[in-house]
């Protein structure tokens, strides 16, 4: 295991073999968006995603909450001071979410507290999530006029319309459990930390190529026709890899392979 620096914006970076974990180090905020804090969260994914050593990501908080979405209070200041305010999807920067979705090394949220605005979209753009009885999530854009806009497109595609417009329009919480039921969260533990750790290392032990093909493939071909989705041609092909070769030659020896990721 490798030192983990917490870097000024707020991030603790922690690499546990090829797993890789982000942190969010804000508690007294409870681990609210600033803008510097996405700013190294991009940063992060966008470096995991060129190293070959990491092959999975977990993400999550420290303190009674995963993440309260973007930094209110930030928000406010700079509206005091009469800067001009752009939307998400208007900036010069990427969107956190939209990188996030995009990262081909599988991403697990590890929800340890509430999930709420764009502490919740942030985890619906995660693969998997791993969530603590009780806890809150949900999407209250719509009481303090803002916008959700990740939430709006992606939480339809995740749950039934009905349930994510009522979540969207009204702005209620809902539960982990509610969310369990709806196939939206994975696991509910009391130790979510360890349960996600070892999603990602079940992950993480697997052919990388063929993890990082079907994530992409998976995440690009949802909303094409299905010929169209079936042609997709995304990074390398694990069906042309030497690791496929190793792969079938460790089954039939019914011994561990040895991923070269080549």
């Amino acid at each position: 295991m490798s030192k983990a620096p917490r870097l000024e914006s707020g991030l603790i970076v922690e690499d546990r073999g090829r797993v890789r974990v982000l942190t969010l180090d804000r508690p007294e905020r409870r681990n609210a968006l600033s803008t510097p804090l996405q700013a190294d969260l991009i940063e992060q994914l966008l470096t995991t995603a060129e190293d070959g050593d990491v092959r999975a990501i977990v993400l999550t908080g420290n303190g009674p909450a995963f993440c309260a979405g973007f930094d209110l209070k930030e928000i406010r200041e700079r509206d005091q001071r009469g800067e001009h305010f752009r939307p998400p999807m208007n900036r010069p920067t990427r969107s956190l979410f939209e990188v996030v979705t995009e990262t081909p090394v599988p991403i697990v949220a590890a929800l340890q507290g509430a999930a709420v605005a764009g502490g919740f979209e942030l985890a619906l753009a995660c693969d998997l999530r791993v969530a603590a009885p009780g806890i809150t999530l949900g999407l209250p854009e719509a009481t303090i006029g803002m916008g959700a806009n990740f939430g709006s497109v992606v939480l339809p595609k995740r749950i039934p319309m009905g349930i994510a417009m009522e979540m969207l329009l009204i702005g209620d919480y809902v539960t982990s459990e509610d969310a369990e039921r709806w196939g939206l969260v994975n696991r509910i533990t009391t130790d979510v930390l360890a349960t996600a750790l070892q999603l990602a290392e079940r992950i993480a032990a697997n052919a990388p190529i063929s993890v990082r093909r079907m994530k992409e493939t998976a995440v690009k071909g949802l909303e094409l026709p299905l010929w169209q989705a079936l042609r997709l041609d995304v990074g390398p092909n694990p069906y042309l890899s030497e690791d496929r070769k190793e792969g079938i030659a460790a089954y039939l020896e019914k011994r561990p392979p040895t991923w070269t990721g080549r």
